[in-house]
Formats: structure tokens, sequence, C-alpha cells
């Protein structure tokens, strides 16, 4: 289905220009484990571990390794990576990869954390990054390993942008999102998204309401999984019975889920993607897409790679923010001339107003 909008406005111009846009996409493995050597840092082995979305999710690990990817180009040294298909595949791709000789190891994902602090602890040698993640478990304000850098990122501000674009775009009053598993980095998401919705209501005396999700109560719609599947197309679907006509679904390939729901449905729904650009990650739904919210996973993960590869690395936390173009919002794409003629000029203001703590778009998970 393509969005046959009639909601036409004028004098919209480079979206692209004013926003942030950090999405990258590398090329997905087609095994389970793959290993690759470029000419060049021939001493050096850098490694990445999935969570269970698998390389090939078009958004959040596929975005982690294509920063590896790139480092790799660059410096010309070896890499290898393992997917999991399940959280109790961790420890044993973990210790597989310190096995196989890797000098780097990054985790892609929250669920990682408790797996990559017994693998550092008992490979003091080895240098870890966690996505997600401050490797915190004993909640005491530091990190568990000495050789573990937290790659985190304060997507409630970018997700802030995205709620204020999707209550502006709206014409039924109802906007919905739903996530994977029931965690801080799914949530913040959802709690960006519902701020930046209600300071749409705020500024222009709207009520434009949020379903699948509640700030204040810290529930709403999950799938407790990182996959496309019937179960993720439900969830969606349950939520487009409740007249929303944008959507964002948080958890990697569940997506894909909810973007089969929106064709089945016949309505006219946009789609908003999160992480990577979808857009340019997954050209199938990208008539769907009003927007996404990027996490610039693939800039954290090529820095510490770089740091790690030059031997000097630097377990200082990466804090992707708005300031630090660590996260932000793709251009409208082909919605530029569906969405309002200011909108663009409104979020160029509010987050300036986020950067400077005049708007405040802190969620319970923000970093």
């Amino acid at each position: 289905m393509t969005i046959s909008r009639t909601k036409k406005l004028v004098g919209v111009t480079a979206a692209a220009g004013l926003l942030v846009a950090l999405a990258g996409c590398g090329a997905a493995p087609e095994d389970d484990t793959t290993t690759d050597t470029a000419e060049g840092m021939s001493d050096f082995k850098a490694c990445m571990v999935s969570d269970e979305g698998g390389f090939n999710d078009k958004s959040f690990n596929q975005l982690g390794l294509a920063g590896l990817e790139a480092a790799q180009e660059e410096l010309g040294f070896e890499i290898a990576t393992t997917e999991s298909s399940s959280a109790s595949d961790y420890d044993a791709n973990l210790d597989g990869l310190v096995a196989d000789g890797c000098d780097f190891i990054v985790s892609v994902g929250f669920l990682l954390s408790a797996p990559t602090v017994t693998a550092a602890l008992a490979n003091p040698d080895v240098e870890f990054a966690i996505i997600d993640d401050w490797a915190d478990n004993d909640f005491d304000g530091e990190t568990d390993a000495p050789n573990i850098k937290p790659l985190v990122f304060d997507t409630a501000q970018a997700a802030f942008l995205g709620g204020y674009a999707a209550a502006s775009y709206s014409e039924s009053g109802k906007v919905g999102t739903f996530g994977g598993a029931k965690i801080p980095p799914v949530t913040i998401f959802m709690d960006g998204f519902q701020l930046g919705v209600e300071y749409y209501n705020e500024q222009n005396g709207t009520d434009v309401e949020v379903v699948g999700w509640d700030i204040e109560s810290q529930e709403g719609q999950f799938t407790e999984e990182f996959a496309a599947n019937d179960k993720a197309k439900q969830v969606a679907q349950g939520i487009i019975d409740q007249d929303v006509d944008v959507l964002l679904p948080v958890g990697g390939p569940i997506y894909q889920s909810a973007a089969e729901a929106i064709r089945d449905s016949g309505g006219d729904i946009a789609l908003m993607g999160v992480d990577a650009d979808v857009y340019e990650t997954d050209p199938s739904v990208a008539d769907l897409l009003l927007v996404s919210i990027l996490k610039g996973m693939d800039v954290a993960v090529y820095e510490s790679a770089v740091q790690a590869a030059n031997d000097e690395y630097d377990v200082t936390p990466f804090v992707g923010t708005l300031e630090n173009d660590g996260v932000g919002i793709s251009s409208f794409h082909d919605f530029e001339d569906m969405v309002d003629a200011d909108l663009a000029a409104q979020l160029e203001e509010i987050r300036a107003g986020i950067i400077d703590g005049s708007i405040d778009a802190t969620s319970p998970a923000s970093p």
C-alpha cells in the first residue's frame, strides 16, 4: 500500500538539512558465525555478538555491525561475528569469540549485560563494549568490569521530536506505539514519543492521544521478544484497531510485522522506524515511513573499534545525545509534502530547546 494522504502542504524545504541523520547500513552476514580479514592490521581482531534479532534485522544489530565494518574498511583488521537466536546463546557466543582470539568484542544490547560482565572479568586482556547498557548490574554507579566501555544513548530526546512530528501529522487524533521486550532501551523511545506528543498538544491546544504506552504507569503493549512474527503483527493490529494513524514499533525487526498489519488493514496509517533510517535500510516499507528515530550505534561502535585497534582504548562511556549527534531523526523522505510546511523549523527549534535544557525530554530510562 502506498500512502495516499491528501494533507498536501506548501513550502516544505530541505527537512533533511534541518534534521540529524546518522543511519548507516552494513551487509548482514549469511552464516551464524563469520570471519573477514582486510589487508592491514593483521594482529588485531574485532568481534561482535548480536542479540536475538540477528544481523539482518535492518535496524538495531545491523546498524551496530555497520560501524564495525566501517572501522575494518578504514584500518584493515580482522573481524568475526556471531548471532544469537535466544538469550541462552549469549554466554557461549561470548566465550566462543574469546576463544577465537578476539581483541575487542562488542555486545549488541542490554540483554547481554550480565554475560558480558562475566566474560570481561574472566578475560581482562580483552577489551569489551556494550550497546545500550552501563554494565552496572549491582547498581553501584560503576561499570562492573574495568575493560568494558558502555555505549548508551538518550533516545528520549530524539523520540520527543518523533512524537511531536507524529502528533502534527495525525488526523485521527490517535498515535500508537508498542515495544519488544519491556527494557529501558525500548521504553526510553516510548517515553520520549509520548512526551513529544504531549508537548505538541500543549503548544497547539490539541488532544492527540498515545495508544500502547503510558509514561506515568510505565505500562503498555509489548511482544516480549525481538522478532517479526504473528505475535508482533497481532499486537500491531490491536493498536491499529483503536483508530491510530501513526504507529511506532520499538524493537528491531518487529516493525516488519507492523508494516504487514498496516497493509492488511487497508488504512491510511504511517509507520515510524527506530535505530536506523529504515527508509534506507528496508526499501520494502519505504512508502509507509513517516520518519525514523535514529540511534548512532554505528558511530559509537566505529569510534570504539578505531580506539581499540590503535591501542588507544578509552572505557569512558559514550553517551549519544542530540547535542553530539549521537541521536536524531531522519528526513521525512516521501512524506515531505504531507507534513506541515513549518514542521521542520518547529523541530529544529525544539531540538535547540532540548539541548539548552529549556524543554524537558527526560525519560525514567534516560542515561
